[in-house]
């Protein structure tokens, strides 16, 4: 292949990080400060999601000129979509404060407290994974997003009694995967509710080409597609894959990301031009090959493969479903008829030979 030599040698030389030659901890990894370089900074360089784009700038524009807070933020949608790059863009373009946390952080009522007392005025106060938090907390967040009071109970037994310290008028932003989850007293106190929708293959070019710029990498446009093509939807794994892609272009090759590049560098990742990945199609072989397509329960599958069940249901299912390549059905998964299509196996021959055995199963048991 011109230009790009899978076979040539890598360098073992460790990089240096501090003037000794040392790793220490004051100087940050490269990786981290890409990840925080590629997100945008202002409505208009977020890529995608149109729709949560016009409502919400007219919100803003609007809080803005009223010079309020802007009405608490509800972001839903699955991971990697953009929920905290959109909040911290919100607190931009008001031009206040931005404060975050995430709700396991949230141990103690105090915890909060200790939050929401520091806070200014209008402050974006964001809250990732807001379904995860504590019943007690979640009680106080409550009279805080309503009444934009602190309850706090001073004292113990007979002399305990509440007070209640005023806030500042703030703005809570609250994101989640699990929309499910969280409860109805909680969603009704959001006055804007956003849901992000997965990201097409034109916004997702869009975003990489952005994002190579900004890393000052020189990337095709057709290479650039099939990145999108297997970026599942996601910014996230779209910027992960670009990055990857630019390693083997710089190591391996002479620096420009072209189709060569991608497709070769894509079949050393195991990522096929759908994005599915090796753990992907172990599922979709387990369900065909180990349950003769399903159904099949979700911790019989999980073990098969040797995953939990949460990292089965949250990061796996959800976009192979979206390909439309399993259900999920009261009894189980079933592996549907595109699923033995794209790993090349004979559905309806499969699907006879299955018939066949059951059918020599219930001949047997009677």
């Amino acid at each position: 292949m011109a230009g790009f030599d899978m076979n040539k040698n890598i360098s073992t030389n460790t990089p240096s990080f501090g003037d000794d030659g040392i790793v220490r901890a004051n100087i940050s990894m490269s990786e981290d400060n890409i990840d925080g370089g590629l997100r945008p900074q202002l409505l208009n360089d977020f890529q995608g999601q149109q729709q949560i784009k016009e409502n919400l700038s007219v919100f803003i524009e609007a809080a803005r000129s009223r010079n309020e807070s802007l009405d608490h933020l509800f972001l839903i949608g699955p991971p990697g979509l953009g929920k905290t790059t959109l909040a911290q863009i919100t607190a931009r373009e008001l031009g206040v404060d931005f404060k975050v946390t995430s709700a396991p952080a949230l141990d103690k009522p105090k915890d909060l407290a200790g939050i929401l007392s520091t806070i200014t005025e209008r402050t974006v106060f964001f809250i990732d994974e807001i379904h995860r938090l504590k019943p007690a907390i979640e009680e106080m967040l409550y009279i805080a997003m309503e009444d934009y009071e602190l309850d706090w109970i001073i004292g113990q037994g007979a002399a305990a009694r509440t007070v209640r310290i005023p806030l500042p008028h703030f703005t809570l932003v609250g994101a989640t995967t699990k929309a499910g989850m969280v409860s109805s007293p909680l969603i009704s106190r959001f006055g804007i509710v956003q849901r992000f929708n997965f990201y097409n293959k034109k916004e997702l070019s869009d975003i990489i080409k952005r994002s190579a710029s900004i890393l000052d990498i020189s990337i095709d446009d057709d290479a650039a597609l099939l990145m999108a093509d297997c970026s599942r939807g996601t910014p996230r794994v779209a910027n992960r894959i670009l990055r990857r892609m630019r390693d083997f272009a710089q190591v391996l090759g002479d620096g420009n990301i072209t189709i060569k590049v991608v497709t070769a560098g894509l079949k050393k990742l195991e990522i096929d031009q759908l994005g599915l990945e090796h753990y992907d199609r172990e599922i979709l072989l387990s369900i065909i090959q180990n349950f003769s397509g399903g159904p099949v329960g979700a911790e019989t599958l999980a073990i098969s493969i040797g995953e939990s069940v949460d990292t089965l249901e949250d990061y796996y299912e959800p976009y192979l479903i979206q390909c439309g390549f399993i259900q999920r059905t009261s009894r189980g998964r079933i592996a549907t008829e595109k699923a033995y299509q794209h790993l090349g196996i004979n559905f309806q021959q499969t699907n006879t030979l299955k018939n066949g055995q059951t059918n020599e199963n219930q001949r047997l048991l009677f």
